[in-house]
């Protein structure tokens, strides 16, 4: 029996494709469309979930990770789980997003606590961090502090910013 005997541990990453053919988030409307393009629709009003975009220095998507399944009223995003992804990536900006089954676009205490939490740890390691509430209807985000409207006009959708809570 070896006493030393450890595991070892690997880190890698596998791109999927060039740097350039990426897509570019440079604004919190195209994360959305994003991340509605990759949720799945028959949970998005049932539970909640969350929702991971890992994005390089160049705003450019590395990928995408789901970090919780919960239940009517509320999953857990586990800081270590959103750091492993993110640092394993070597990611320079996260947007984290979470479903309301409600529809209601509300940030509770919980929402804004996690995130100020999420935010503070980004610093330490230079990682800056968006959070967005989704529904099918529209999102809100932290980073703006501004929930946007869907709104579809002869087949061409667009996003209106609503009133601060």
């Amino acid at each position: 029996m070896n006493l030393y005997q450890v595991a070892e541990i690997e880190l890698v990453y596998k791109r999927g494709c060039k740097a350039s053919e990426r897509p570019q988030i440079n604004k919190a409307e195209q994360a959305y469309r994003l991340l509605m393009d990759q949720w799945d629709e028959n949970k998005l009003e049932f539970v909640e979930q969350a929702k991971m975009l890992i994005l390089n220095k160049a705003n450019r998507v590395l990928g995408i990770t789901n970090l919780s399944t919960g239940g009517i009223t509320g999953t857990v995003i586990d800081p270590k789980l959103v750091f492993i992804a993110a640092l394993k990536a070597n990611a320079s900006f996260i947007i984290l997003a979470h479903n309301h089954p409600s529809g209601n676009l509300n940030p509770s205490p919980q929402d804004q606590r996690m995130t100020r939490q999420i935010i503070e740890i980004g610093k330490l390691f230079d990682i800056q961090v968006e959070h967005l509430i989704v529904t099918d209807e529209g999102f809100y985000s932290f980073a703006e502090e501004l929930a946007y409207r869907k709104i579809d006009r002869h087949g061409v959708i667009y996003y209106e910013a609503m009133q601060p809570f």
